[in-house]
């Protein structure tokens, strides 16, 4: 089992800024297929993390016809619903894939992986990809998210509502091995490639229209390369997401240096 690269694909119906992204159309199929499918494609075993909300049972509904596994919990704590999909399933090591990225890069996810099973045990998505770049997520290992969870056990009346939402501060902890993921050479700068806005999905269109739902990111940066006026679509969010970023400001959390 260690062998196998899982990919945990966090997603939810209830988003706030573009509402039901997950459901919208990109190539013919909605987004969330897209992303189970490209998922097997390329070798990765997609387990759905969704939440027990109501709304999303489409998701289920979509995981079982796909014949995807899937884990319902927390909607706030989402590192809660990755430790019970980790112990449901038995799963040492996986790598997360927010439905926001639907040209993930899964030679970036195996290379992320590969450093987790060698004795990391939290990878951080590379530089670009944290920018708006979406190529890789957290590549995480079992005593990671046993570490985290026993921290979030700390807010146990409110630990299935804590927002978890901005994952990396809980993550930090001095008992963790941590490595930033190195950047691919074909790595595509200032363009953003997760899926927020209606300009997000505008840019995404173009692209699976032309390069179809199975592209790799080698391929579907140098197409980016070759038609830089696409970029412009979405430029200004990406402007406008990077400076929040900058200026978020983590909490600091106590035994956590």
């Amino acid at each position: 089992m260690s062998q196998s690269i899982y990919g945990f694909i966090t997603v939810r119906t209830n988003s706030s800024r573009l509402l039901n992204k997950c459901l919208l159309d990109l190539g013919g199929i909605n987004v969330i297929t897209h992303i189970i499918r490209r998922a097997k494609k390329f070798k990765i075993i997609p387990i759905i993390c969704t939440t027990k909300n109501k709304s999303d049972d489409i998701i289920e509904k979509i995981s079982r016809f796909e014949k995807a596994k899937f884990f319902r919990g927390s909607e706030k704590n989402k590192i809660k619903r990755w430790y019970d999909c980790s112990k449901k399933f038995n799963i040492k090591y996986f790598h997360t894939i927010d439905a926001d990225d639907p040209f993930f890069d899964p030679n970036s996810i195996k290379r992320s992986l590969n450093l987790c099973k060698r004795g990391y045990d939290v990878v951080y998505p590379s530089t670009v990809s944290q920018k708006g770049g979406a190529s890789e997520g957290w590549s995480l290992s079992n005593k990671a998210i046993n570490t985290v969870y026993q921290y979030l056990l700390k807010f146990k009346k409110e630990i299935d509502t804590l927002d978890t939402e901005m994952i990396e501060p809980f993550f930090q902890h001095k008992n963790l091995k941590k490595i930033i993921l190195k950047g691919s050479k074909y790595e595509l700068k200032n363009a953003r490639l997760t899926l927020d806005y209606k300009e997000d999905y505008k840019l995404l269109k173009e692209i699976v229209d032309k390069k179809g739902n199975f592209a790799s990111r080698r391929e579907v940066n140098s197409f980016l390369r070759q038609n830089k006026n696409l970029l412009k679509i979405n430029y200004k969010k990406t402007r406008d997401w990077n400076k929040k970023q900058d200026n978020f400001k983590f909490p600091i959390m106590k035994n956590y240096a």
